[in-house]
């Protein structure tokens, strides 16, 4: 009488189970041609590891029933102690499985990297040499995401399009904490890193409105840091770019430094022009007025170092952009252009007091240096740097390298 309960159960339970083919796997089905080639090769990996599995627990359960107590007729042999067909077989067959996986995990390992810039659109279609590829600057913000296309001049917070069937080559960095950019429909997932840059190739093949993540937990607007990613027609995504550019503002570092606040649930925002170089001070940590560029830095030491006089960059260089504010979120970040230097009367309010949102409980400064913080920044302890740069800088002279790329050698 149990026994057939539990029969009337399962046989329940299986058809529920057949409504889980009506789920969205987008994963399994992406629409992008490099997420499609990783999805075939779990379908191949699993398949090949199922080869083993399912013998396996078929025998099991098949040698637990066929060898019961109840069934004199199965011949049981307990000296039984070797057999060379039986011992060819359980080694060789899982053997020559993990040959071919580790051949094809070989295989696509290097043709997947995504460093690699494509050489298919998709499976019939060939990078040519007419092949234009779209970049796409990635910057992983607390706790949203912003895309600069530098071909075209304008930015998007929290919305990123792109035309299909066009190779896509993304530049991705973090302002603050390592991060991750993830689009299921579109490719893998891609660590952003502050002061790095990693790269990803990929390519749109299905129109239509994608949902796009981070994949690392970053704090706590992590859960909300999510963005929309359009594929469009080349047609369709050149009246995207014209709307931008019609309804946009302008992206400059006041506006950027602003954006740059701790915020969750951030609106689509568009912005119609960005200032030049905007992207690389924010890979190189120097965004802030002020502060002194990595590659800049790194170009120093590389020349042998600036000496003493490289003291002068010590301050330039805290690159601190997550620094425990006393008041929530409210973070105060400096203006572009320095202004007058308050005095004592006036550092008890206004912007002294915001500016004092960046010192913990384990420093403290005069009131008349907070006053000053509020047109500078304020270190760890408790010196306050202007937003000048000094006149005799140890950096004055040389040339600078690019960017922190990391690639492959």
């Amino acid at each position: 009488m149990l026994l057939s309960k539990k029969f009337v159960r399962l046989a329940v339970a299986v058809p529920l189970l057949l409504l889980l083919g009506g789920c969205k796997m987008v994963v399994m089905s992406p629409s992008g041609d490099i997420a499609r080639q990783k999805a075939d090769l779990i379908v191949v990996s699993t398949l090949l590891m199922l080869l083993i599995i399912i013998p396996v627990m078929f025998l099991t359960l098949y040698f637990a029933w066929h060898y019961r107590q109840s069934n004199k007729r199965a011949k049981y042999d307990p000296k039984w102690h070797h057999s060379t067909a039986l011992e060819v077989v359980i080694w060789s067959a899982p053997l020559a499985i993990i040959i071919v996986l580790g051949a094809i995990t070989w295989i696509s390992t290097h043709k997947l990297d995504p460093y690699r810039p494509l050489d298919r659109i998709d499976a019939q279609r060939p990078v040519t040499e007419d092949t234009k590829t779209m970049t796409v600057e990635v910057v992983a913000l607390d706790w949203k995401w912003l895309f600069f296309y530098p071909e075209y001049g304008i930015a998007t917070v929290n919305e990123l399009a792109a035309p299909v069937d066009v190779p896509i080559s993304f530049k991705i960095t973090s302002s603050s904490v390592m991060n991750a950019f993830y689009v299921p429909a579109l490719s893998g997932m891609i660590y952003a890193m502050p002061g790095m840059q990693t790269r990803l190739h990929a390519v749109m093949n299905v129109p239509g409105d994608y949902e796009g993540l981070s994949a690392n937990y970053s704090g706590g607007g992590f859960s909300q840091m999510r963005f929309k990613f359009r594929g469009l027609t080349q047609a369709d995504f050149d009246t995207w770019v014209a709307q931008v550019k019609r309804i946009g503002t302008t992206l400059n570092r006041d506006s950027y430094m602003k954006l740059e606040k701790p915020s969750m649930k951030e609106p689509v925002r568009y912005y119609a022009s960005v200032d030049s170089g905007l992207y690389d001070s924010i890979l190189n940590l120097c965004a802030t007025p002020g502060t002194m560029c990595m590659n800049q830095m790194m170009h120093i030491d590389k020349m042998g170092g600036g000496g003493l006089e490289s003291e002068k960059n010590r301050e330039r260089l805290d690159y601190d952009t997550r620094r425990a504010p006393l008041r929530g979120l409210d973070v105060f970040y400096p203006p572009s252009t320095p202004e007058a230097e308050g005095t004592q009367d006036d550092a008890v309010t206004g912007s002294a007091s915001e500016a004092s949102a960046f010192i913990d409980d384990r420093s403290a400064i005069p009131a008349a240096e907070a006053s000053r913080a509020a047109v500078g920044h304020i270190m760890p302890d408790g010196t306050v740097m202007d937003g000048s740069v000094p006149a005799k800088d140890s950096t004055q002279g040389v040339s600078f390298a690019p960017t922190n790329d990391i690639s492959n050698p």
